[in-house]
């Protein structure tokens, strides 16, 4: 059942492939703001994921936030998801990100609940 202040917490360690120069964001060697961005969204998806009907998963939709602080290779860096809102199939989720000496961001991330099968038939192929 989908409720408010369900949550999840997603985490990774900086390496290279996931720096702002490898990531083409920057041009140096720290957590690329694209990197933190994923590591938010993969939060927000499973903290509803067990709560979904059958057959049915979100996808992103809106991301605002801000990136405040540089994390170097070797940081640990967790990213927590709260659903703080519901509007039909409309998720609103409180999003931060952290290493070991605090905050590094924070936002909010707005997920839409889809029919899996009927989502991937829209999906232009080639």
């Amino acid at each position: 059942m989908l409720v408010k202040g369900l949550s999840y917490t997603s985490r990774t360690a900086v390496s290279y492939e996931n720096t702002a120069a490898a990531m083409g964001s920057g041009d140096i060697d720290v957590f690329a703001t694209p990197s933190m961005v994923a590591l938010m969204e993969n939060a927000a998806m499973r903290a509803v994921a067990d709560e979904l009907p059958e057959g049915a998963t979100t996808v992103g939709a809106e991301m605002n936030v801000s990136h405040i602080k540089p994390s170097g290779i070797g940081a640990e860096i967790t990213a927590t998801a709260v659903l703080a809102e519901i509007e039909g199939r409309k998720l609103t989720f409180n999003v931060g990100a952290a290493d070991a000496e605090g905050i590094i961001g924070e936002g909010v991330h707005i997920r839409y609940i889809v029919d899996r099968g009927r989502f991937m038939d829209k999906v232009s192929r080639k």
